[in-house]
């Protein structure tokens, strides 16, 4: 698997080592205490919110699950506490998606093996789009990618935006808590239906709701939304690759631009946890306006809704609406 690259990458092995002896101290001042009677059952730890939500509603509580990405931050960006390294290495399972977050590809190379599940291949992630330097030279292709923070060899890590890859996600998380966890294996059999139910539903709904759309362009101020636009018949162009840090170089915004304009897209969407202002830099030189869809990295009060599904379906309410769905 081909991580994501982003300036933080190039730190991450340098800040783990750091970090994982800060947490074999904090290991060590917390072990006199483990195994008093006041301690539970050691947690599930996630990295970001789509992975945690999904092994929230497969355990049901029977298990404590924690996240690594605190609500609204931005989970490319995360960056390990040792206390974090600490919880990650005491965990009964370590659930994760290679290539998505540096810090986390690091850390868990200090957890032991059997209790790290990575839910990449089972996402089946795809190459993000070349889509996203249309209408360049070759020259300027090669150039723009590496200012953009697009590196043509990567994953696309937004499984969960594709209701049917998530659905995957959910049932290789739990066969594995099965598999561990063989006293509970029914009940996270059950709650895994349910679970995959209600996404086959949600599927369902977007796939209706936006089968008849004026503009299948999706401008999108990142890459983020491959799988959406894949699933439900959009062609998406992100002004940056897939990594929402990057910075688009001049040639890119005025690709987009003609993009637009051609494409007749009226609606360049801004994410929640990103700057907007190349969205609003193409949006004003275009005459496009700007709407918000949300790539539900993690749930805030600012979100459109208080869980993953409730999100969607209000993404599908934007999506029908700047795409002229009917």
């Amino acid at each position: 698997m081909v991580d994501v690259k982003h300036p933080s990458a190039r730190q991450a092995s340098t800040r783990v080592r750091a970090l994982a002896g800060a947490a074999s101290l904090v290991l060590g001042l917390g072990a006199c205490s483990a195994g008093s009677a006041a301690d539970g059952p050691a947690p599930i730890v996630t990295s970001f919110y789509p992975i945690q939500f999904a092994t929230q509603q497969i355990v049901a509580g029977t298990v404590p699950v924690t996240v690594l990405t605190r609500p609204g931050a931005e989970p490319h960006d995360l960056e390990l506490a040792p206390q974090d390294i600490g919880g990650m290495t005491k965990a009964r399972l370590v659930v994760y998606a290679d290539g998505f977050q540096p810090a986390v590809d690091e850390a868990v190379g200090l957890v032991d093996a059997a209790k790290v599940l990575d839910v990449a291949g089972s996402a089946k992630l795809l190459p993000a789009s070349e889509g996203d330097h249309e209408g360049e030279s070759a020259e300027e292709h090669a150039e723009h990618g590496a200012e953009d923070g697009h590196d043509h060899g990567a994953d696309d890590p937004h499984f969960w935006l594709d209701p049917s890859r998530y659905a995957a996600v959910a049932e290789a998380i739990s066969a594995r808590l099965s598999e561990s966890d063989p006293a509970h294996a029914a009940t996270y059999a059950k709650n895994t239906a349910v679970f995959v139910e209600k996404l086959s539903q949600l599927d369902d709904e977007m796939r209706v709701g936006l089968s008849r759309c004026r503009t299948k362009q999706l401008v999108t101020s990142h890459a983020a939304f491959g799988y959406l636009a894949a699933r439900y018949g959009f062609d998406q162009r992100g002004i940056t690759g897939v990594s929402p840090e990057a910075e688009p170089s001049a040639a890119t915004l005025k690709a987009v631009a003609e993009l637009v304009a051609s494409s007749g897209a009226t609606t360049i969407y801004q994410e929640t946890l990103v700057e907007p202002h190349f969205a609003e830099t193409v949006a004003g030189s275009t005459g496009a306006r700007v709407a918000t869809l949300d790539p539900i990295e993690g749930i805030t009060d600012a979100s459109a809704g208080a869980d993953y599904f409730e999100v969607m379906r209000s993404n599908l309410v934007t999506l029908r609406d700047g795409q002229g769905c009917s």
